[in-house]
């Protein structure tokens, strides 16, 4: 078992004791990475990025994983082959030549 399928399976659990699939269809796992996507940017919010509370950064990156892998499994995404098509994708948008050292926008290079 790979760490992702250990993660995935550790999670589905957790929600299986609580019965709280039922409120876990993908739109609202979406909307829940969203809403912990935002709880992560906040830590930085008005401060410096070295200032920020690791702590409760580890804690809502953990959120922000936590939904995206259910929402993975809901479905039937192999997580680990996502993001290797993405970064291949990636990888012909920026190639190194044009991108090295730059934070343009792929249209932009």
């Amino acid at each position: 078992m790979t760490d992702i399928e250990e993660i995935t399976k550790v999670l589905q659990k957790f929600n299986e004791d609580r019965d709280w699939d039922q409120f876990h269809n993908p739109k609202d796992l979406a909307l829940a990475i969203s809403i912990e996507a935002g709880e992560l940017l906040e830590l930085f919010l008005w401060k410096k990025a070295e200032d920020a509370d690791i702590e409760k950064i580890k804690k809502e990156l953990a959120d922000v994983l936590a939904f995206s892998f259910l929402l993975a499994s809901k479905l039937g995404l192999d997580i680990k082959q996502v993001m290797l098509d993405k970064i291949k994708e990636n990888a012909l948008k920026y190639p190194v030549e044009k991108a090295k050292g730059k934070a343009d926008k792929y249209n932009e290079l």
